[in-house]
């Protein structure tokens, strides 16, 4: 029982501070809405946080329309086969 407290207590702490991950964020823009659904470009990655967060510990990224349209997401789609044009990614 003591084990099932500390684990609750754990998981509480996280979500409470914002250790965990959102699953999916949503990026307003005039063209239409851009989803990011992180677990599964977590799983792209292998589960790596490194190839879009860098070394160490993991923090939110700062995205605008310059970083997604280049070094945060659309040079990356485009090297690893991911969507490239508009439509594929904003969603009215």
């Amino acid at each position: 029982m003591k084990k099932l407290v500390a684990v609750a207590l754990v998981v509480l702490f996280a979500a409470a501070t914002g250790i965990a991950a959102q699953e999916v964020y949503k990026y307003e823009a005039k063209n239409g809405a851009v989803t990011f659904d992180h677990k599964k470009h977590i799983e792209y990655e292998g589960g790596s946080c490194t190839a879009c967060h860098g070394e160490g510990e993991p923090a939110k990224i700062a995205i605008d329309k310059d970083s997604a349209h280049g070094a945060s997401c659309k040079d990356c789609h485009t090297a690893k086969g991911g969507p490239t044009k508009c439509g594929d990614c904003h969603k009215r």
